[in-house]
């Protein structure tokens, strides 16, 4: 879960202050913005726990602009399973901002748009629109990550709204290139399969990084409610990724 109107908006404003005065503003732009970008081939596109996949690969991509102060533009997409109602691809648009607010704490607050390009146009609503606040610190070798995502009512949510916590655990092993993650969510709203319509769910993993930008990794994921094969049932997911 390419390309971006952004990218094009970044160029010509680099272009526009190198004409305006050469030298010193194009050196202050290439320090202020940076585009940065990732693409990655996944053995299962796993969203909160659940396949949107059918328990198939997926290729995945993101391209961001960052200028210093903060601010952000992004876009990430990724195939999955082609039904009716999403298509074939989801393509995620954000904007926020990230920053140092005390000295160990960073907090990093947007709003993420999940839109379905390929959708069946008979087959209703599907795009949504779902705020974030996420708290990152360290705790000694542990750096950890506290966030919310709450959707509010909406059509493609029928009329319901959805909340998520989660919190995201890394630690490197010293003098390997090895880190190892945990990740635990709860899930209040819309994407369950429980009766009562929250669920956990839950991965642990290890990731690499060589060669610079290239990185491999191995998760295990599960999710709380019935096991269904290919949806929610536990698995072993693997990335091979290039960040640039």
């Amino acid at each position: 879960m390419l390309t971006s109107v952004r990218s094009l908006l970044a160029a010509s404003l680099l272009a526009s202050a190198a004409v305006a005065t050469p030298a010193f503003a194009q050196d202050e732009s290439e320090s202020d913005i940076t585009v940065t970008g990732s693409v990655a081939l996944v053995t299962d596109y796993r969203f909160r726990g659940l396949s949107l996949s059918a328990g198939e690969p997926a290729i995945q991509g993101s391209i961001n602009i960052n200028h210093s102060s903060g601010f952000y533009v992004g876009t990430w997409a990724s195939s999955m399973e082609d039904t009716p109602t999403y298509g074939e691809m989801e393509l995620d648009i954000y904007g926020g901002w990230k920053g140092e607010v005390t000295p160990g704490l960073t907090v990093d607050a947007g709003l993420l748009y999940y839109a379905y390009p390929g959708k069946d146009d008979g087959a209703g609503p599907s795009d949504v629109f779902e705020p974030y606040l996420k708290l990152s610190t360290t705790l000694g070798p542990v750096g950890a990550t506290l966030g919310v995502a709450y959707a509010w009512d909406q059509k493609s949510l029928g009329d319901e709204d959805n909340l998520y916590i989660f919190t995201d655990l890394s630690a490197g092993i010293p003098e390997t290139p090895i880190t190892l993650t945990a990740h635990l969510g709860y899930t209040d709203g819309f994407l369950t399969l429980t009766s009562d319509g929250d669920a956990f769910d839950y991965s642990v993993g290890a990731s690499i990084t060589v060669l610079g930008g290239l990185g491999l990794g191995v998760s295990y994921v599960g999710v709380e409610g019935p096991s269904i094969n290919d949806l929610s049932d536990d698995a072993v997911v693997g990335t091979l990724s290039y960040s640039f």
